[in-house]
């Protein structure tokens, strides 16, 4: 049987206007998630320490990965954009809490980013269609 692509979530919506992208898509026994930037109330967390932004990304990503029934420990691959240099280190204070155990593969450069926050994240996760475990 050919299993198409799953949809994740509902569509993602910025200051009222929704964006031509999706959350995340599941193919087969991937899932992934588009990039997630900080977001309060429906708009994007132009303020904040790189800390407040960094754990609202992943309470995010946790809360998409749990609508594809996945957890974090199912996170294989994970890519983050930070606006400057300086911000790595709070960052990845933050991140550790969030997988202090088997931490997926990452990538992190620095680069301006399309909305004025601090971080953007993106992840890969992997876990077996049928796999309750």
């Amino acid at each position: 049987m050919v299993q198409k692509k799953q949809i994740i979530g509902g569509p993602l919506e910025i200051d009222g206007q929704v964006l031509s992208l999706s959350r995340a898509i599941r193919a087969g026994d991937f899932v992934f998630l588009t990039g997630q930037i900080p977001m309060r109330d429906g708009l994007p967390m132009i303020d904040g320490t790189i800390q407040q932004q960094t754990r609202a990304i992943l309470d995010d990503i946790t809360l998409t990965l749990a609508q594809a029934d996945c957890t974090r420990d199912d996170v294989v691959k994970a890519m983050v954009w930070l606006r400057k240099r300086s911000d790595f280190k709070g960052f990845n204070e933050i991140y550790g809490e969030y997988f202090p155990i088997e931490p997926p593969t990452r990538s992190a450069v620095v680069s301006e980013l399309l909305v004025d926050v601090r971080v953007e994240v993106e992840m890969m996760a992997y876990r077996p269609l049928g796999d309750g475990s």
